[in-house]
């Protein structure tokens, strides 16, 4: 018989650790630790593997311009998506009314600063003063740009890096094999992580507010399948195969609710799957900041919600500008501890809507977030295979046997 696939086994722990949070809450909560290891497993995969795929795939391509041209195409993509993301966001508040009918609490406390990130600070956290601090508190965007600077002088002078750039080739070889380690311990992380959120939450957090939770959830399908699904049609994509590779990580996004718990493993399969290390490495974690279409689509959605709970009418031109300000406030939202529900707050206080409807969220807010952040994952994959396609890379339509039987998928 064939082995269980990593995949299998994540959705048999997904499942299992459901039923055992709702039947048994109280020592559910306690194997929330397994959850907390594997994620401390992985955050300490993410800084030494960005770092020599990315010095290994800049240099590679001995171009400053190539890089500058691979950044230039990923930012536009990200932009056009994030954009139609925070529309069809928009577009689904107006069409169902979630929060109409839902009583808003004036006066709860949300629990989350009210400052949102501005264009200044923003920027001001893209650029590490410390490559070793940024490393030691998992700065992604941080490390992606100190190690692309790297990268390009490691290109300036080839001659004299060549040992650096073989340090940093090793590094990565063996920073993916101590990620397939690390991924044995998927399905007990998962099992841990939604036993614990069960177990605290209970299954009644499927029913209260259940009309914005199952906008939220159809929106984002409607999202995937219309957006994404054109998207891979138009840069001709092999849908199943990339199906195939994503799963993995897109489960463990979902499950785990963190980008970073699937990055080592979605940069292992983007590669696997044809994707170029250089575009890989440097694409995939530079979405981490400025491509979340979940998180984006989320923010229109919740920004809506609160103000139809709150019975206040916003006009088309007040809904369009606060589209603009979620534009540029939600490319900051990686950076911000309890991201979303930060650049929520602010908008929130921006437009005078009351701050409270963040308390009103809180007690669906992990249910959200994992649809949320698995689609952040999702995009991401995708946008590497969009940039690649648009490099001129191809795509095999199917995957060679000896490496389909390697990895079990």
């Amino acid at each position: 018989m064939k082995k269980p696939s990593l995949s299998v086994w994540i959705l048999i722990a997904l499942v299992a650790g459901i039923a055992f949070g709702a039947v048994f809450p109280g020592p559910a909560k306690e194997f929330g630790l397994l959850g907390t290891i594997f994620l401390r497993l992985i955050k300490s995969i993410i800084a030494p593997l960005l770092f020599a795929t990315l010095v290994v795939g800049i240099a590679g391509t001995g171009s400053i311009k190539t890089m500058g041209r691979i950044g230039g195409k990923a930012i536009l993509y990200f932009e056009i998506v994030t954009t139609l993301a925070l529309f069809i966001g928009l577009g689904a508040a107006n069409l169902v009314h979630p929060g109409t009918g839902v009583a808003l609490q004036v006066g709860a406390n949300p629990g989350v600063a009210t400052a949102g990130a501005t264009l200044q600070t923003t920027a001001e956290h893209t650029f590490p003063t410390s490559i070793i601090d940024a490393m030691a508190r998992g700065e992604v965007l941080q490390i992606v740009v100190f190690s692309f600077i790297f990268g390009a002088a490691c290109a300036a002078i080839p001659g004299k890096s060549r040992a650096v750039v073989d340090f940093c080739e090793s590094l990565s070889d063996v920073m993916f094999r101590y990620t397939n380690y690390v991924m044995l311990f998927a399905p007990l992380g998962v099992f841990g992580a939604m036993a614990a959120t069960i177990g605290d939450k209970g299954l009644g957090v499927l029913l209260n507010l259940g009309k914005l939770v199952l906008t939220l959830y159809a929106t984002q399908i409607f999202f995937v399948v219309v957006v994404f699904g054109t998207v891979a049609a138009i840069a001709r994509i092999p849908v199943r195969r990339f199906i195939r590779w994503v799963r993995e990580p897109f489960l463990i996004a979902y499950s785990t609710a963190s980008s970073e718990a699937a990055l080592p493993l979605a940069l292992e399969n983007m590669q696997a799957f044809g994707v170029p290390k250089h575009i890989a490495a440097f694409v995939l974690p530079t979405g981490y900041s400025f491509n979340l279409d979940g998180s984006t689509l989320y923010l229109s959605l919740a920004s809506m919600f609160v103000a139809q709970a709150a019975g206040i009418h916003l006009s088309f031109g007040t809904q369009l500008t606060m589209m603009l300000t979620l534009m540029l406030t939600s490319k900051g939202v990686a950076a911000v501890p309890r991201a979303s529900l930060v650049i929520l707050a602010g908008t929130l206080a921006t437009f005078n809507l009351p701050v409270e409807g963040v308390a009103l969220l809180l007690g669906v807010d992990a249910l959200m977030d994992m649809a949320r952040t698995s689609v952040n994952l999702l995009g991401n994959c995708l946008a590497t295979a969009v940039v690649a396609r648009w490099e001129g890379v191809k795509f095999p339509t199917t995957d060679p046997e000896s490496v389909t039987a390697a990895t079990g998928v």
